[in-house]
């Protein structure tokens, strides 16, 4: 493991963080409000510790990534972004401790959307932009873009790509990795831009439409309103808002095959069938549940169903209603889709619809063998077959995911919190998706929460963006051996 190695190029990346925060500045300068003095101060800070890292150990010939310098990149590149992102929060007196200032950036560049902040509405605009942009660079990923921008990455960009992009197989589109990711930053700056447009038609600001939209396509959920989307009691926005988090929840690849003419490639696709028809099930099943005891037309049933249900499943965690004033059976439907999330190669977080589809299959194969125990018969996926390491992978995470969820959740219990608080809250952001049930639903937050329970769920949720392994390894005393 060559550590300084390691340390140049994450030096690199605090550099394109410290970069992206002029955006914010401009609005800062626009505003003429609060926020201009620390997003400075963070900039200074951000890129002087970037470039530090970046000349102090920059190596004196190219070298070759491996996969181990990879994983270390992308995890301890993540807490960094994280901690670089806290800044401007810090240095603007926004939370009363630099607790909370983590806990609502690393969850910014997560995409989980958990929040402590109790009065969006009473934020500076330039920080809250600033808070919406570490959603949009999280959503497809600070490594991806950095692949796609700095050319000295190019080389073992592979290992970066793998250990970062969700999902249990990286799809390449490119021969050059360089170009993979440039090819998916295209899409979702498409995408991205489209949305706001159509948002703006719907009534909102320019402002408005710039943050919910790198909420939604990064899957994120942060709002500039204390009441989320549903401040907007606009059916127009709340369907524009569902089809977009439906189509970032779904796998970048095929948007990029469709909009080079390959339309079909989504329906061949079983995954996408997978997580089209999940979301259609319980949509309808959510749908005649509200019918008549929260809603009295089916309209608005089917608009509220829809919206929490692709909310939810995608991992964005937008919200329009008080689902925990739904019947339970709403509810526990929802707690599912929490664990279920988007596709593998989305900007969603959760176990993704390719790991459950794998597992269910994994357990139709065992039932067949007991039934022939002499067969031959390989568990396939879209027409291929799953190779074994594959499986074991999936087998493996899931293990892993659970083993989490119930420690993690003990954990918080232990703090004196509710089960159904302390449960709810680390599904919540190890699935990267916001609210939860209990005390943190969508309703509330997460500002009330112990010291310790915020740092659990700040490593849930970094678990959960770079699927778990990619952190826990760093853990394991021969990965930095040579």
């Amino acid at each position: 493991m060559r550590v300084k190695y390691c340390l140049y190029i994450i030096g690199a990346l605090l550099g394109a963080v410290g970069l992206t925060m002029f955006f914010p500045i401009g609005w800062a300068l626009y505003y003429q409000d609060e926020g201009l003095i620390p997003l400075l101060l963070s900039t200074v800070v951000t890129l002087w510790s970037g470039a530090a890292l970046f000349m102090l150990f920059r190596p004196k010939q190219k070298l070759m990534m491996n996969h181990r310098e990879g994983m270390a990149i992308v995890a301890i590149g993540w807490l960094a972004a994280g901690l670089a992102g806290a800044l401007p929060f810090y240095f603007g007196n926004v939370f009363p401790s630099w607790t909370d200032c983590v806990f609502e950036s690393i969850s910014g560049f997560t995409t989980t959307g958990s929040s402590v902040m109790t009065d969006i509405e009473s934020v500076a605009k330039s920080l809250l932009m600033w808070r919406s942009l570490t959603h949009w660079l999280g959503g497809m990923g600070i490594i991806v873009l950095s692949l796609a921008i700095l050319p000295f990455l190019g080389v073992g960009g592979m290992q970066l790509y793998k250990a970062e992009v969700p999902g249990p197989v990286p799809d390449k589109l490119k021969p050059r990795i360089k170009d993979t990711a440039a090819a998916l930053w295209k899409v979702y700056v498409f995408f991205s831009i489209l949305l706001c447009i159509l948002l703006m038609f719907g009534g909102m600001n320019l402002f408005d439409a710039i943050c919910h939209t790198f909420g939604t396509m990064a899957t994120g959920g942060f709002s500039t309103k204390n009441t989320s989307a549903g401040y907007y009691n606009s059916a127009y926005i709340d369907w524009v808002i569902t089809i977009f988090m439906f189509i970032a929840g779904a796998n970048f690849s095929l948007h990029f095959r469709a909009l080079a003419g390959d339309v079909k490639c989504f329906w061949k696709d079983s995954e996408f069938r997978f997580y089209t028809a999940i979301i259609v099930l319980f949509t309808a099943i959510i749908t005649y549940t509200v019918y008549g005891s929260n809603y009295d037309s089916f309209s608005a049933s089917l608009q509220y169903a829809a919206f929490q249900v692709v909310s939810i499943c995608t991992t964005t965690g937008f919200a329009t209603a008080d689902y925990e004033q739904w019947a339970p059976l709403a509810q526990a439907l929802l707690l599912f889709l929490m664990f279920l999330g988007g596709c593998a190669g989305s900007t969603g977080g959760g176990m993704k619809c390719m790991r459950i589809q794998l597992l269910l299959k994994q357990g139709y194969h065992e039932l067949f063998r007991l039934v022939h125990p002499r067969a031959v018969k390989h568990i396939k996926l879209g027409g291929r077959t799953v190779q074994s390491s594959v499986m074991s992978g999936v087998l493996g995470f899931f293990v892993i995911y659970l083993a989490l969820f119930v420690l993690s959740g003990f954990l918080l219990s232990a703090t004196g919190l509710d089960v159904l608080t302390s449960f709810a809250a680390v599904v919540a952001c190890i699935g990267n998706i916001g609210p939860g049930l209990g005390s943190v639903g969508p309703a509330e937050n997460f500002a009330h929460l112990p010291i310790f329970a915020k740092w659990v769920l700040t490593l849930c949720m970094l678990l959960g963006r770079l699927e778990i392994y990619t952190v826990f390894i760093l853990f394991v005393p021969e990965f930095w051996k040579k």
